[in-house]
């Protein structure tokens, strides 16, 4: 059996945490990573200009690449475009939704924050997610228009400082009726790039919630385990904008695999 070709789609460089989790689940498939920096970044866009961007643009790249699998790894997109998606292709999605369920349970103060784009916050969908599973937690949303792009500055060598990011990430520790903030679940796959930075700069000690293994988890159990086999060919980076990466991304983009 030949390998499967992975596709996964994010608005920039944030879905390269869902990518390194994937493969590390199908070490053995093809991948193309594709990054549409052109319209970056998605959660300053309204619905219908992201429905009018991303439906012809996955019709191309599904031509284009013929994949067995694509995982949406931007929760914006995921959030607003993926029931289109899958009524208008045959290829199986797996989207990135916030992980309210889980960090509803796992909260022992049952307060947890929601930190994503200003566009995925205010979607009736995470809405949905919150009234269905959050369990009887209090859950702050908190809306972030400028993070997505600390992280991708973070990646092409150009670091924030640290008052920015916690200016970004303050609303999401409260403190009230003795109950503090436990868990910060993380709505963008932007965000796990400055996990280390959001750690140091928080105010006391949470658990910052990743989807991408869940993620990987999902891709398994359609796609099938490993084979055991090496992936045939290194990782396919495709930017939209067609500008080639500067040198400093090129030296971030090493971590996960890709070559220059």
């Amino acid at each position: 059996m030949s390998a499967p070709t992975i596709l996964v789609f994010d608005s920039g460089l944030g879905g390269l945490t869902v990518y390194r989790e994937v493969a590390r689940g199908r070490p053995d498939a093809r991948y193309v990573y594709v990054a549409d920096d052109a319209f970056f970044p998605y959660g300053q866009h309204g619905e219908a200009a992201l429905e009018a961007r991303v439906l012809p643009l996955m019709q191309d790249l599904i031509v284009a690449h013929a994949p067995d699998l694509i995982v949406i790894a931007c929760n914006t997109a995921s959030t607003l475009v993926l029931p289109q998606l899958r009524a208008r292709f045959t290829v199986p999605f797996v989207g990135t939704v916030p992980a309210i369920k889980p960090a509803a349970a796992a909260s022992q103060t049952r307060r947890i924050a929601v930190l994503g784009t200003l566009a995925t916050v205010s979607r009736e969908y995470t809405k949905a997610l919150i009234r269905d599973f959050a369990g009887g937690c209090a859950v702050d949303l908190v809306g972030s228009a400028r993070l997505a792009g600390f992280a991708e500055a973070e990646l092409h060598g150009v670091p924030v400082t640290d008052a920015e990011i916690a200016a970004e990430i303050a609303p999401c520790f409260v403190d009230q009726n003795g109950a503090r903030t436990d868990i910060v679940t993380l709505a963008c796959t932007h965000y796990p790039l400055l996990l280390s930075r959001l750690e140091k700069l928080a105010p006391w000690p949470v658990r910052f919630f990743d989807p991408a293994p869940a993620i990987a988890r999902r891709v398994v159990e359609l796609m099938g385990p490993a084979t055991g086999a090496a992936s045939p060919a290194p990782a396919r980076l495709v930017f939209t904008s067609q500008t080639p990466p500067p040198p400093a991304l090129l030296q971030a983009l090493a971590r996960y695999g890709f070559g220059a």
